[in-house]
């Protein structure tokens, strides 16, 4: 048996050891769910478990709930030059439906992954290779941005690769996922008594039903891979008050950033002629922490997809479930500055992701087991870097390409 396959041996065999205590571990974040920014409960149930497995932690690291921990030992070189590979972790839910989106089973798989990881390094078939290993807990992915505040604050600034997989009704090796802008739209009219001098009004209800209306039509002329969606979150306070403040969200989304600055401008077109027709004036604000379109990385991919195969995943290979377009995530930023893979992998469903049902198959026996299938493809893939002569340089000199490329169609 080569280095390559005993160490691989070594990391699942550490996975399995633990696999009732990964188990309870994403059954205790399902059973806590907690909005973004507040995974107070989350963050400590981490650290504490990566601390008593002889992990460093760093707590509330660059964010209050966000941490950082890389094993207190190995038998590795850790000298600039060899590659530092960051597992990540989510574990922020949704209101109203908790874990819809299976945040506690990507916490589990990070650090069930970086747990193999931890015990290649440790074995004696790594001595004189290099290499370094971080578990990256990163907050809010809901729509708080939390890995943005991450890259901002310098999060990644020594990271050569970084990798996470997400629950899904398929397993994918390079989903899509769209770049996305968040965009608050509030109208401003003039309140009169709607019975006794409707004429004095001004109605921002009108303002936001127009606008409303001129998006729903503009969808005609959008291309299929562009999404935008909305809801009226404010329109009024009784039907004899003329409203004087309405007020929308809408999310909008497309394959590239590029793609989205031209969506973006035809929603504010339809934004502004709402108020234009209606009387109102509008304020137009746009999230400071767009997301970004994922970058998979190739060579990590298939990597990837290598290891999940000896793991006995199976890839889906239909054109029409691969290249489907999926959400948006914040892990797309990241794999914009470091190399990166976002897989998703399937738990055994055909629920859609922020619903009741996924949530349900999120606790389950049968979605853990398979998720700790994807944990062992992650960490050995992770070894393919650290212990593969040339790999870790392959890997950056494509991600400058696919960067560089995106750059040159903005």
């Amino acid at each position: 048996m080569g280095d390559d396959a005993e160490l691989k041996r070594i990391a699942c065999e550490a996975i399995d050891s633990q696999t009732s205590y990964l188990r309870i571990l994403s059954q205790d974040i399902w059973n806590h769910p907690e909005l973004c920014f507040n995974e107070q409960y989350a963050h400590k149930r981490l650290t504490d478990f990566l601390e008593e497995r002889d992990f460093n932690v760093e707590r509330s690291y660059k964010l209050e709930t966000a941490f950082r921990a890389v094993p207190k030992y190995s038998r590795c070189k850790e000298e600039d030059g060899y590659p530092n590979i960051a597992i990540l972790c989510e574990y922020d839910a949704l209101p109203g439906i908790g874990h819809a989106c299976g945040h506690n089973l990507i916490a589990m798989v990070g650090v069930a992954a970086s747990l193999g990881v931890q015990a290649a390094l440790q074995s004696s078939a790594f001595q004189g290779r290099g290499g370094r290993l971080m578990v990256l807990g990163t907050p809010a992915e809901e729509g708080g941005g939390g890995k943005i505040e991450l890259i901002r604050a310098g999060a990644f600034e020594d990271v050569d690769v970084a990798m996470m997989a997400h629950p899904s009704q398929h397993n994918l090796s390079n989903p899509v996922y769209l770049a996305m802008k968040e965009v608050a739209i509030i109208y401003t009219g003039k309140a009169s008594h709607a019975s006794g001098a409707p004429w004095d009004g001004i109605n921002a209800l009108d303002a936001a039903v127009q606008c409303y209306t001129n998006i729903s039509h503009l969808r005609q002329q959008i291309k299929p891979t562009w999404r935008v969606h909305g809801v009226i979150i404010n329109g009024g306070l009784k039907p004899n008050i003329i409203p004087d403040q309405s007020e929308l969200l809408y999310y909008l989304r497309a394959p590239t950033v590029l793609e989205l600055d031209v969506l973006t401008k035809k929603v504010t077109d339809c934004i502004h002629g709402a108020a234009q027709a209606t009387g109102c004036q509008v304020e137009i604000k746009l999230n400071k922490k767009p997301y970004s379109n994922l970058l998979s990385n190739n060579t990590l991919a298939s990597l990837y997809i290598d290891n999940g195969e000896k793991m006995g995943i199976q890839f889906e290979k239909d054109p029409e479930k691969t290249q489907k377009a999926g959400g948006s995530t914040d892990m797309g930023n990241v794999s914009h500055v470091v190399p990166s893979i976002h897989p998703k992998f399937f738990i055994d469903t055909t629920a859609s992701l922020h619903s009741k049902d996924f949530a349900t198959v999120a606790y389950t026996e049968k979605a853990e087991t398979l998720s700790l299938k994807v944990a062992k493809a992650l960490a050995m893939t992770a070894i393919d870097v650290l212990i593969t002569p040339g790999l870790a340089d392959k890997i950056k000199d494509e991600f400058k390409v696919a960067t560089e490329a995106e750059k040159a169609c903005r």
